[in-house]
């Protein structure tokens, strides 16, 4: 399981989508695809719209949270765009029904599309407010009976504070569950930590940014941080 952040699709832009970014990381999917790898993703939306940040201006969160999910389904047909230019085959699967651009999510027929060597893209989230799209991948790799669940962030690897704003900040290589949850390194929120804790799923980060990060990482090299 691939989860990347909405904002990793944004490169160097204040806003929205950045096709050449949306290209890049589709070609590290094609790359890991073709060593044999089943893959499935979940992207966020904040690039396009972010729920928290709604409720703080006013609006009510839970609608906020469902724009949140209709921006993740953007992401997603963006990300499938791109992945089936270089001939990868994919599919977007929707926890809110939205028959007329992509399938709703039904775990048995995801499972099938990734027996056939189809990437497929979990799009809006668990399909319920008060969730994040970090809550959502660990549940999807929970039910895809997922090996690892991969963090493309745009740092390389966990740090004690935003490395982009403290220089002092102190990049840790692993790290347990239980030390996330009690330093509150933001990692992930922490329902999505406890899921993985409770499935024994590890967590890696690494920087979606940096060429073959992502194969380097399934190949234990390169820089990341592992939370088991």
């Amino acid at each position: 399981m691939l989860k990347i952040s909405g904002e990793s699709l944004m490169g160097r832009r204040a806003y929205g989508i950045d096709p050449e970014m949306v290209s890049k990381v589709a070609i590290e999917v094609r790359d890991v695809i073709a060593t044999g790898v089943e893959v499935c993703l979940v992207i966020g939306g904040g690039n396009i719209f972010r729920g928290v940040s709604g409720a703080a201006a006013g609006m009510e969160r839970a609608t906020g949270d469902y724009m949140g999910m209709l921006a993740t389904v953007m992401n997603a047909l963006a990300m499938q765009n791109a992945l089936e230019q270089l001939d990868v085959p994919v599919r977007v699967m929707s926890a809110l029904p939205i028959s007329a651009v992509c399938e709703p999510y039904i775990r048995r027929r995801a499972t099938r599309h990734l027996e056939k060597g189809r990437v497929v893209i979990f799009a809006a989230g668990t399909g319920n407010p008060f969730f994040t799209t970090d809550t959502a991948a660990a549940l999807r790799a929970t039910e895809m009976n997922c090996h690892a669940l991969l963090k493309g962030t745009r740092v390389d690897g966990v740090y004690s504070a935003d490395p982009e704003k403290d220089k002092n900040a102190k990049r840790y290589d692993e790290l347990g569950y239980l030390q996330v949850l009690s330093d509150d390194l933001r990692v992930m929120d922490a329902s999505a930590i406890s899921l993985a804790r409770e499935n024994n799923i590890p967590i890696l980060v690494f920087s979606i940014e940096s060429a073959g990060g992502f194969a380097s990482v399934l190949k234990h090299k390169g820089k990341f941080t592992i939370v088991h």
